[in-house]
């Protein structure tokens, strides 16, 4: 769902290395990013579950730059792929059609969706290593999981803006991240490296750059009906790069099975 009354303000142009968007799950934040994607000239070929002709609509909106796919004809035609579906899900990724690519997983554990995974309750292994371990051909960089879609969309802001924000990365590859990077700052966002993948627990969901910092203070005694209305036409907080360090650093670990979104 398209937030009212946004437009993303991502950079405009060509883009030497990243040309293609593959999107493996079209979901909130998968829509978000294809529609930033395609209004920083690039292409993008979306995928589901549920088949290529249950994108029609958005690919129609998205326009001449966007395109249909199965999850493996998408993993198989992107320059960058992006993994955003419900992290119970991870192992039917199809891997093979994924090797050699860098995989952008946006993923978060929620035990209330997605059932108890012991590896993860236990703080054996972050959510982004289980990732890499099915697809263990693939370079796995964690991104786009620590904002909402919402704000994703409408805090898009060209490189010299004032107001931009930043988003963490992490993984265990360095020119992976240095190609996620270039994404982000496509998209109209910085990078903020807080490490490898056994580091990117500090932007799960409970930790203080998960989704809050990005937005306002919501106002007390709505109704749900107005705070749905909120949500959706808030403006986001912008959260610079010496932020989001300050609040990485600050993080504590806590099992991940105590995991709950931020916002309720």
């Amino acid at each position: 769902m398209t937030p009212r009354h946004a437009t993303p303000h991502a950079p405009q142009g060509d883009r030497s290395v990243i040309k293609t968007l593959g999107l493996i799950g079209a979901g909130n934040i998968g829509s978000a990013l294809a529609r930033l994607a395609v209004a920083a000239g690039l292409n993008v070929v979306l995928s589901n579950s549920r088949g290529p002709e249950t994108l029609a609509g958005l690919v129609a909106e998205l326009g001449e730059r966007a395109h249909a796919a199965t999850p493996a004809e998408a993993a198989q035609a992107g320059d960058l792929v992006v993994a955003t579906v419900p992290l119970n899900t991870y192992k039917q990724l199809p891997a093979a059609a994924l090797a050699g690519k860098t995989v952008i997983d946006t993923m978060n554990y929620y035990p209330e969706r997605d059932d108890r995974i012991a590896e993860l309750d236990a703080g054996e292994q972050t959510s982004s290593a289980l990732v890499q371990r099915h697809l263990a051909g693939s370079q796995v960089v964690k991104a786009f999981n620590s904002i909402d879609f919402v704000r994703l969309f409408s805090s898009a802001r060209p490189a010299d803006a004032d107001d931009r924000s930043a988003l963490p990365v992490a993984g265990d590859d360095e020119a992976a991240k240095s190609q996620v990077a270039e994404l982000l700052d496509a998209l109209g966002y910085d990078a903020v490296d807080i490490g490898t993948l056994a580091d990117s627990w500090r932007s799960e969901p409970g930790t203080p750059v998960y989704v809050q910092p990005y937005l306002p203070v919501r106002p007390e005694g709505l109704t749900a009906e107005e705070t749905g209305r909120w949500f959706f036409e808030v403006p986001g907080v912008p959260v610079p790069v010496g932020k989001v360090r300050e609040l990485t650093d600050t993080a504590v670990r806590r099992s991940a099975g105590d995991a709950r979104a931020t916002l309720a």
